[in-house]
């Protein structure tokens, strides 16, 4: 299997259908109030860098490094298709983007992610990648429903 990590623009309708089902996704297990994803807009307000990864043509997973602070990071958006769930490419879109974060001169990057069992694989992929359980940072606030997690580059 060839993996190509691209940035993205976000003017691709593949990748903007899957931050959509990203966002749709989030919804449908947390509520409103601590669901904290951005669709497409969003992200490119916030001037995040968003990966797609691609498989044969085909659209696996995307990722995205919201910068806040001049050494900081956020993940978000990290999403993988169904079709190749399994397949390593969650993984390698973290991997790529830590090393893109490191080029750019981030020195710790950060995340959210949900604490219910739906949020288990995401949790022990970041857990397995050096990633800490921390505090709530930046404009998060205490939430049982939400993990925060932080790790040094």
């Amino acid at each position: 299997m060839q993996l190509d990590i691209r940035l993205d623009d976000l003017s691709g309708t593949p990748t903007r259908e899957l931050v959509t089902a990203h966002v749709a996704g989030m919804l449908a297990n947390t509520p409103p109030e601590s669901c904290h994803a951005l669709d497409a807009d969003a992200l490119m307000g916030k001037e995040a860098l968003l990966w797609s990864a691609w498989v044969d043509g085909e659209l696996a997973g995307i990722g995205a490094l919201s910068p806040f602070g001049a050494e900081e990071g956020e993940l978000k958006s990290m999403r993988v298709t169904d079709a190749f769930l399994g397949k390593g490419i969650g993984r390698a879109i973290l991997r790529h983007i830590v090393a893109e974060a490191r080029a750019r001169g981030i020195r710790s990057l950060w995340l959210e992610t949900g604490s219910g069992d739906d949020f288990a694989a995401a949790r022990g992929l970041y857990a397995s990648e050096g990633f800490v359980e921390c505090p709530p940072f930046g404009d998060y606030r205490p939430d049982p429903l939400s993990t925060f997690m932080t790790r040094e580059i």
